[in-house]
């Protein structure tokens, strides 16, 4: 059986926590529209896809009838290891030196979501982002396959050196923001490429 693409994980991903949040499973247009698809017909194909991988169910005629299928889920009370690909900072953004350093073994149910092969960790260093709870020595958990949104907290190279800040979309320019008055907005010169958005905050009570 072929995996989804990563467009398509996106898509079950979003699915799964529209569900997991105890909301109905979206239709077609509310895929189109989180997505940001120009019509219907692409949110439609990704469907059909997972369906024909077995990854969810459909009731034809019926809206809001995708199901998950269940062998395709995660146990919740199982674990799973997470690479740690490093340090980030959440201060003044740094040259990229991404490696895995060590693996991380945590319960899916306290990760908060299902992780993908995309998933990894880093390890925070700086203060910029103390007004989301995220500290020095914190480990953040990255979900690499979840389209970020304008407001997400991201793991981003800019010009090549990475940082860890709220994602912001305005009035035409995608730019990073600290989330402590200390620092100022990252511009992107030339780059700004998104690696993941971060899900779980781990802290360091040391």
């Amino acid at each position: 059986m072929r995996e989804p693409t990563r467009k398509q994980q996106q898509v079950l991903d979003y699915i799964r926590d529209e569900i997991e949040s105890g909301r109905p499973s979206p239709c077609v247009r509310e895929i189109a529209g989180h997505f940001g698809f120009r019509s219907t017909r692409a949110a439609c194909d990704h469907l059909t896809a997972l369906e024909k991988k077995n990854c969810i169910r459909r009731e034809p005629g019926k809206a809001r009838s995708v199901r998950l299928v269940e062998e395709k889920r995660a146990d919740r009370h199982s674990t799973v290891d997470v690479p740690v690909l490093g340090r980030i900072p959440a201060g003044a953004p740094i040259a990229a030196e991404e490696q895995v350093e060590r693996r991380l073994r945590i319960g899916v149910e306290a990760l908060g979501f299902h992780p993908s092969d995309k998933t990894f960790a880093l390890v925070v260093r700086g203060d910029s982002m103390i007004g989301r709870g995220v500290f020095d020595g914190d480990v953040v958990v990255v979900d690499g396959a979840r389209e970020p949104q304008d407001g997400d907290m991201v793991a981003a190279l800019i010009d090549n050196e990475c940082s860890l800040k709220t994602l912001v979309k305005q009035q035409g320019k995608t730019f990073l923001k600290p989330e402590n008055p200390r620092y100022e907005n990252l511009v992107p010169v030339d780059e700004l490429r998104i690696q993941g958005v971060a899900r779980t905050v781990i802290r360091n009570l040391a």
